[in-house]
């Protein structure tokens, strides 16, 4: 069993991705980091094949032809997570609005302390957002305070993308059956974790705006988690949710 994997989808990241890799991999905790490239026309993949030379265990590359949403290139990170046997999967940006230093607090939450997820909070201690102009921040807050009213998760950062999974979570999700392709795909994901009965964790964090390539965001995005989180708590009345432990 190997230990720690930590996924970051990239497209058009050349001007964050190797400062990404050689922070990920001077950490004190040996992650391995899998970089999936949405066939980047600026060349961000080049750039990771260089790196693999000087980290040629630790540090690989999947690559896909064209933008497929980053629902699914997670799921191709989850799929590849599970089957070479990784126990601690990990979700991050790869523009450093995700601090790297905080993956070990991630790693922690779940390896010592028992948890199955933890999620890097910017709302768990108020509002820990820097660089992001007030509309955002209030349509991120109120958002997440919508999928907390609708799903009833005692989660305060529903949306989050920074995140620490067990292995048996991933195993027990039908990762074939996630409906969302874009950042409700974040929402999807901690939902099913809830139901299904796993301990969750908030661990708080400082979320940084990049300051380096172009944001992905846009309304559609947000229009996906409004309607989409409906029509997920709709069907969740019909299903099971039964997990058996071996």
């Amino acid at each position: 069993m190997k230990d720690a994997l930590v996924i970051i989808p990239t497209y058009n990241e050349r001007e964050n991705i190797e400062a990404m890799v050689r922070k990920v991999m001077s950490l004190s905790h040996p992650f391995d980091l899998l970089i999936i490239d949405d066939g980047s026309p600026d060349g961000t993949s080049d750039i990771v094949r260089s790196l693999q030379q000087e980290y040629p265990n630790r540090l690989h590359l999947e690559t896909r032809s064209g933008k497929l949403g980053l629902g699914t290139a997670y799921i191709h990170g989850f799929k590849y997570a599970l089957r070479h046997k990784y126990e601690y999967i990990f979700e991050m940006d790869a523009d450093f609005s995700h601090n790297p230093d905080d993956l070990i607090r991630l790693y922690n939450a779940c390896a010592l302390e028992g948890y199955d997820m933890s999620i890097g909070s910017r709302y768990i201690q108020g509002v820990n957002v820097v660089n992001w102009p007030m509309n955002r921040v209030l349509m991120s807050y109120f958002a997440s305070h919508y999928v907390r009213l609708i799903t009833g998760m005692p989660i305060q950062d529903t949306t989050a993308g920074f995140k620490c999974y067990k292995r048996k979570v991933l195993e027990t999700i039908q990762l074939n059956n996630i409906r969302f392709v874009g950042y409700a795909f974040q929402i999807e994901m901690k939902f099913l974790t809830y139901k299904y009965g796993f301990k969750i964790k908030e661990v708080p964090i400082i979320f940084t705006d990049r300051t380096k390539g172009v944001s992905k965001m846009s309304s559609g995005i947000f229009k996906e988690a409004v309607l989409g989180v409906l029509k997920m708590k709709v069907n969740s009345f019909f299903r099971h949710f039964d997990r058996y432990e071996v």
